[in-house]
């Protein structure tokens, strides 16, 4: 791969996982009542943000509705809603809502993508489909050729960002706010964990704005202390 563009490109055109295709085609044939209206992408949701970005958001899988639709990370859905009003807070969006992929957002250092690129049924991957598209993965931390801090939405976002380096033993276990150093061949990364954006977790309670604020700044503190 030459670059993140040209990355993006290729797993787009992704047909490795039967199920996935199948199902993000179908519902974007089906729709959802709400989004009659809407031309659905239907297929593996490119990455998005700036190519020299230091922090990479890292989150599960496209929603049905939400990145599904909209071709974009976290876009469509209240994840999003909360995702992206938190990069704005901590000063790496030029604004606070993404709704489409031609609203005008654009990323000030940073780069959001997901584990699983395509929009799995009842937001659970397979182990087979986790492990087709890791090689996307890995690829992807390659061409991220600055980053520094990996903020990982999610156990299994944060299981996935630190099986891509060596991580010291113990391995540490996830909760809001979790950190932990490690290295590859190439670089030193820190990858902090939150609680995911889902509905689940902010309509309950356990996660907050204030919670999700200080993960941001967490991550914020590594950067500016390896600039």
């Amino acid at each position: 791969m030459k670059d993140l563009s040209v990355f993006c490109h290729v797993f787009t055109e992704c047909q490795r996982c039967d199920r996935l295709r199948t199902y993000t085609r179908d519902v974007a044939k089906e729709k959802k009542r709400a989004f009659r209206q809407d031309e659905y992408w239907g297929r593996p949701v490119p990455s998005f943000g700036d190519p020299d970005a230091r922090l990479w958001v890292l989150g599960l899988a496209p929603s049905a509705h939400g990145a599904n639709r909209t071709g974009r990370p976290f876009t469509g859905d209240q994840s999003g809603v909360w995702l992206y009003r938190a990069l704005f807070r901590a000063g790496f969006s030029n604004q606070a809502l993404s709704s489409h992929k031609a609203d005008g957002l654009a990323l000030k250092g940073a780069w959001v993508s997901m584990v699983v690129r395509c929009a799995p049924p009842a937001n659970k991957p397979l182990p087979d489909e986790f492990r087709s598209c890791r090689d996307f993965l890995v690829q992807e931390r390659e061409l991220l050729k600055n980053v520094q801090v990996i903020l990982a939405l999610g156990k299994v976002a944060f299981d996935a960002a630190t099986q891509l380096f060596q991580v010291p033993r113990p391995r540490p276990v996830f909760r809001h706010g979790t950190f932990v150093t490690c290295e590859s061949s190439d670089r030193r990364m820190v990858i902090v964990g939150s609680y995911h954006p889902s509905q689940q977790n902010t309509f309950t309670g356990v996660l907050t704005e204030a919670a999700f604020d200080d993960v941001f700044d967490l991550a914020k503190n590594f950067l500016n202390n390896t600039s």
